[in-house]
């Protein structure tokens, strides 16, 4: 198949995986979008939201429409890595056999990231960058594609353990869930007060998902729109001389090159689900404040002013 039919063929089924994610989730459509290029770039995401927006369900229900395996891990502050990479134990004939953890599975739901010690944070951040874990200096290969959804809860920060900025950087979306409006929140309700249960069916499997994720790195980008993103993730460096007064007064840090390569990646992606053949800016200023929100440091001035990172970004923009 051509990749012009791959990509005209993308655009309908992903119409379809969204028609089917909608059996189940009502409304948050962003959120979903996000998700999904994420997944067709093969990046991992960051879900931040209050309890019961239904992260869980939502994650679940999309690994169920492209076909793939799915695991929840609940962080708590005793988790240990071995908790949730596996471990080597003797069987009968006392021989050391290795026991997988569930962060080998396709799609991995990070529960509440932030609630477990950093020891534990890191061996899933391994797990995220390498593609691997290494137990008892062996190391253990995870199956493709492999995708790393962790959630936060924005509103406990008591016995909490902050990602990193390092940590944060690896996660290519930063997507925020919101409140339903009240039409959304009443529908809500009606399905799930019901007797009625939603089957999902499996419109991809593991080799679609790999074969779209190579179909999204072949589109070919202008020099034009990359030279745009790179400037932008530039702009929102406060320590250059070139940037703005207000990048200046509100920003301690700003976005690392792995924000420009995300930018890229993401405005491929979604050019592909609206059936363009190569991105331009618009893609790049569909997808830049999930990739750009979780990268930016704001100082105290811009907490003092109620500054959100959105409108950083938009005063960028």
């Amino acid at each position: 198949m051509s990749d012009v039919a791959a990509i005209e063929r993308l655009v309908v089924k992903h119409a379809e995986l969204k028609k089917e994610i909608a059996k189940v989730i009502v409304g948050q459509d962003e959120v979903i979008e996000q998700i999904l290029l994420s997944i067709y770039t093969g990046g991992h995401s960051l879900l931040i939201g209050v309890p019961g927006l239904a992260k869980t369900l939502m994650v679940n229900t999309i690994a169920q429409a492209i076909g793939l395996d799915f695991k929840r891990i609940q962080f708590t502050p005793d988790l240990m890595p071995s908790d949730i990479l596996g471990s080597e134990v003797l069987d009968q004939n006392r021989n050391f056999k290795f026991i997988k953890g569930p962060i080998f599975s396709n799609i991995v739901l990070a529960d509440e990231i932030n609630r477990t010690p950093p020891k534990t944070q890191a061996a899933l951040l391994e797990a995220m960058q390498e593609r691997a874990v290494t137990i008892a200096g062996h190391q253990h290969k995870l199956d493709l594609p492999y995708f790393v959804l962790a959630t936060q809860n924005p509103i406990e920060q008591e016995g909490t353990y902050p990602l990193p900025e390092a940590q944060l950087d690896r996660f290519m979306f930063a997507i925020e869930l919101k409140y339903p409006s009240i039409a959304e929140e009443i529908q809500v309700v009606k399905n799930t007060t019901a007797d009625r249960k939603q089957v999902i069916n499996p419109l991809f499997n593991s080799q679609d998902i790999i074969a779209i994720q190579d179909l999204v790195r072949r589109i070919p980008v202008a020099d034009n729109v990359v030279e745009y993103a790179v400037k932008l993730v530039n702009s929102t460096r406060p320590n250059l001389d070139s940037a703005s007064d207000y990048v200046k007064q509100y920003l301690d840090w700003g976005a690392g090159p792995r924000a420009s390569q995300n930018l890229i990646l993401g405005a491929k992606a979604n050019a592909a689900i609206h059936g363009k053949f190569s991105p331009d800016i618009e893609d790049v200023h569909a997808v830049v404040k999930g990739i750009l929100r979780h990268r930016i440091i704001k100082n105290y001035k811009a907490e003092a002013e109620g500054i959100s990172e959105e409108d950083i970004i938009n005063n960028l923009l």
